[in-house]
């Protein structure tokens, strides 16, 4: 049996955005993007119809990902530090998210490592997932 077949399958974000809770996450080189990173995957593997998103698809402007932000049911930025470059990429293509967070502004420390503590993902993801749950559907834009 190949590692592989034991995979997650996840949904098809481009047929499916409209019943998706889309995340478009903070990757960058330090703490608080490793965080905002494994935040995404954990909320995507854990929260029932939610899925991640290529965020440097949409900020490249390919037109599938563009759609599915715009398509989704909510729409979830988490920024890694006070640049929050993932909410000024959507902004930048008019596309208002339905809930943000920056993990610079939740108790996380911008350092320049790789490295990160599971308690601020745990914490962090059930905020999120708490937050989200409370929030309607957004009205689309296209």
């Amino acid at each position: 049996m190949s590692k592989s077949e034991n995979w997650q399958l996840l949904p098809s974000c481009t047929k499916e955005a409209e019943g998706l809770d889309i995340i478009l996450a903070c990757d960058g080189a330090a703490s608080v993007g490793q965080v905002g990173h494994e935040v995404a995957v954990k909320l995507t593997r854990e929260v029932e119809g939610a899925r991640m998103c290529c965020l440097s698809a949409i900020a490249a402007e390919s037109k599938p990902h563009v759609g599915i932000a715009e398509r989704s049911r909510k729409l979830i930025v988490i920024n890694g530090c006070q640049n929050e470059c993932a909410s000024k990429v959507l902004r930048r293509l008019n596309i208002e998210p339905s809930y943000e967070i920056t993990i610079a502004k939740e108790g996380v420390d911008k350092k320049p490592t790789l490295d990160f503590d599971e308690e601020d993902v745990e914490r962090i993801s059930k905020k999120i997932a708490e937050d989200v749950s409370k929030l309607p559907e957004r009205r689309k834009t296209s």
